[in-house]
């Protein structure tokens, strides 16, 4: 079997990342672990990080990489959190602080609405059509 494990999601500050995705999203931390560079890995998930994606969360490093925090797919959507429960996750999101960019709609493919990380990076929270 194989799958994508990781996504990198380049970030301004560790602490302030881990605070959004867990309790704002409410993921889970999988991982936080010092590297020699001053570095860490650090490892959120929506869920318990065996059956899913992950998101690697990298300190931008450098001039090139800062300018690419909150713009990593060029203003598009370019990530996609799939829920059981739309209602429920996005009124504990929009209760959290999250920054929904339109009010939820329903599509053939199912319920969706768009909103912003703590950088800028789009995403839409989606209910499938069953």
């Amino acid at each position: 079997m194989r799958r994508v494990a990781l996504v990198t999601l380049v970030v301004d500050d560790y602490d302030e990342a881990i605070r959004f995705f867990t309790e704002a999203l409410g993921f889970r931390l999988a991982e936080d672990t010092p590297r020699p560079d001053g570095s860490r890995w650090v490892v959120v998930a929506p869920d318990d990080g065996r059956t899913g994606t992950g998101l690697l969360l990298a300190r931008a490093k450098g001039e090139e990489q800062r300018a690419r925090v909150g713009d990593q797919t060029g203003g598009r959507v370019g990530f996609f959190l799939h829920t059981d429960d739309f209602a429920r996750d996005h009124a504990r999101m929009a209760a959290a602080g999250v920054a929904f960019l339109e009010e939820p709609r329903h599509e053939p493919y199912g319920s969706v609405a768009v909103f912003r990380d703590l950088y800028g990076n789009r995403w839409d929270l989606l209910q499938p059509a069953e």
